[in-house]
């Protein structure tokens, strides 16, 4: 069992349910930890909420997941942020956020976040992504990235995401610079080919793994959708099935959980691979970033074959 931290912003969640709206809670980096703790690891989540009864709330339900909260620091002032999200009939998502005030992107900035980061830089696997970065100030990112690199020292891994979302950027400039100073300390890349694409107009995969490898990342498995993702050697691996998705708003997410629970568990990249896409193709069959537990999920996959 891997000692796991992630970092970043959790949200309140607000989904329609027919006429009306259910409230849950999500966050890309957020979903990856649940995944992870869900599937037999020892996880804490580090970022910043209020003092509020939704923030409370939070806090509650992710315990109840098995997450370590320990991490999670508390602002005098500031609330959680908070996303609602409409699907479409294919199951595609768009968000509307209220966020700009969120106590997450103050949380390097509090009392609480050395003793947060002495913990932090002594795990087995640090993850975040490019939203972590975004939604930082200036300062905050480099604290951020330097959290990064003393994880590294200490003999830990790093992996990184390269989630982009335009609208958190106040230039696509910054978020290249941002992406690349984090891919230079990732050990494990997570790119999706669509966002590398929006971001900085790669033109296939097999020039974004090029990029992320030439940056100093040696393990970069670029996510292709419904295709599936191309394996570091170069290898395309769809998923097993095609599917009619419900809810693909964390479908991604959900990959990156089954694969580095995998890959920690002593997996080849290509069973963490098969790992991750059980995982998001569960996911994206039902609602919600992170739907709840069932039966059928397929977490125990994340453990190789003796």
């Amino acid at each position: 069992m891997a000692r796991i931290v992630c970092l970043g912003e959790a949200m309140l969640e607000l989904s329609r349910a027919g006429e009306s709206w259910q409230m849950g809670y999500g966050g890309d980096t957020l979903n990856t930890a649940i995944h992870l703790a869900r599937a037999g690891h020892d996880v804490a989540y580090m970022t910043a909420l209020g003092n509020d009864l939704f923030s409370r709330h939070l806090r509650s339900a992710w315990a109840a997941e098995g997450l370590d909260c320990s991490l999670v620091m508390t602002h005098p002032v500031r609330h959680a942020g908070l996303y609602a999200i409409v699907t479409d009939d294919a199951g595609e998502r768009s968000f509307t956020y209220w966020r700009d005030t969120s106590a997450a992107r103050a949380m390097f900035e509090l009392d609480a976040v050395g003793a947060a980061m002495a913990k932090a830089e002594r795990v087995d696997l640090f993850c975040f992504s490019l939203i972590s970065l975004a939604i930082l100030p200036p300062q905050g990112r480099d604290d951020l990235l330097k959290l990064a690199a003393r994880v590294r020292d200490n003999g830990g891994l790093v992996a990184f995401d390269g989630n982009f979302r335009p609208q958190l950027w106040e230039t696509r400039e910054t978020a290249i610079l941002l992406r690349d100073r984090a891919i230079a300390l990732a050990d494990m890349g997570l790119p999706t080919f669509e966002d590398e694409a929006a971001l900085s107009g790669a033109e296939n995969p097999d020039a974004v793994a090029r990029h992320w490898h030439q940056l100093g990342c040696g393990e970069v498995v670029v996510k292709l959708g419904p295709d599936g993702c191309r394996l570091p050697d170069g290898t395309p691996l769809p998923p097993s099935a095609r599917l009619d998705p419900i809810d693909t708003s964390g479908a991604g997410d959900a990959f990156n959980g089954g694969y580095l629970a995998a890959r920690a568990q002593g997996a080849s990249v290509a069973e963490a691979a098969r790992s991750g896409h059980d995982i998001a193709a569960w996911t994206v069959m039902r609602r919600g970033a992170v739907p709840p537990l069932d039966s059928t999920a397929p977490y125990s996959r994340c453990f190789p074959d003796d």
